[in-house]
């Protein structure tokens, strides 16, 4: 995954500092609790290993990253807990969500997900295992994919507007990394499908035999912020069930969305 600047980010003025702050931040959420090394950081985000040193240590200072004394990985600090904390009480709906995923866990069997998107990604924030014994490890709590890659930030993409979806298709190039089911023409395609459907598929794409299906949830500006999901392995979604599963998901879709509406 690609945590270097964006093309905006380069341009506008005063925005490089912020911009190499922010994708070390990234890098380290998605390695924890594990923590990740000075080298690694730089590997991730493009940046010299001195630059990334030095900023992690400005960070450190500042209590948003802290480095293990055993190990010398560098994780997430305090200082972004107690922020979270304070942000969660107007972004975060896994409370009002839980329930939603809960039911369509045990109402199909499978593993269902809440995901929200950040930027031009989803982040998997809540994961539930039905009761069908054979399950897909493909998306946990905390695992972060590019918009269009998995079901959940494909039903995000698929709902853009035209041209913010047109915009990130162009700029994505998601093909080196997921293969050519991933090029901006095939990506077209499944938002063209997802759209007449209302759901999304991913039918193996990431891992091959491990199938996804999602649907977006909605904020108070109508623009799709998050997502349900279900996976599972691929007899389980058979196109016949298909149908089922994506009515399921539509319909706690469609109810979480009017709670956050009216909440």
């Amino acid at each position: 995954m690609d945590f270097g600047l964006s093309q905006d980010q380069r341009l506008t003025p005063g925005a490089q500092v912020v911009g190499r702050v922010a994708s070390i931040l990234r890098v380290l959420s998605v390695n924890m609790p594990r923590g990740i090394g000075t080298s690694a950081v730089a590997r991730m985000t493009g940046l010299s290993r001195p630059t990334a040193h030095r900023l992690l240590g400005a960070l450190g200072e500042q209590g948003f990253v802290d480095r293990d004394q055993f190990t010398g990985t560098w994780l997430l600090g305090p200082e972004l807990y107690l922020m979270g904390s304070v942000a969660a009480e107007r972004y975060d709906i896994t409370e009002l969500a839980r329930e939603h995923v809960a039911a369509l866990a045990d109402e199909t069997g499978e593993s269902a997900f809440l995901s929200a998107r950040r930027g031009g990604e989803t982040i998997c924030l809540l994961r539930q295992d039905g009761s069908f014994p054979i399950r897909s490890f493909v998306l946990y709590e905390g695992k972060r994919f590019p918009l269009g890659v998995a079901s959940a930030g494909l039903a995000i993409l698929s709902f853009l507007t035209e041209a913010a979806a047109e915009r990130y298709i162009t700029q994505a190039e998601l093909e080196a990394r997921y293969g050519p089911a991933h090029s901006s023409n095939a990506l077209r395609e499944r938002v063209t499908e997802t759209r007449e459907q209302g759901y999304a598929v991913n039918p193996g794409l990431i891992v091959k035999g491990s199938w996804g299906m999602g649907a977006a949830v909605f904020n108070r500006a109508g623009q799709p912020a998050w997502a349900l999901s279900l996976t599972g392995i691929e007899p389980r979604f058979t196109v016949s069930r298909q149908r089922e599963l994506g009515r399921l998901l539509l319909h706690h879709a469609h109810r979480l969305t009017k709670r956050l509406s009216s909440g």
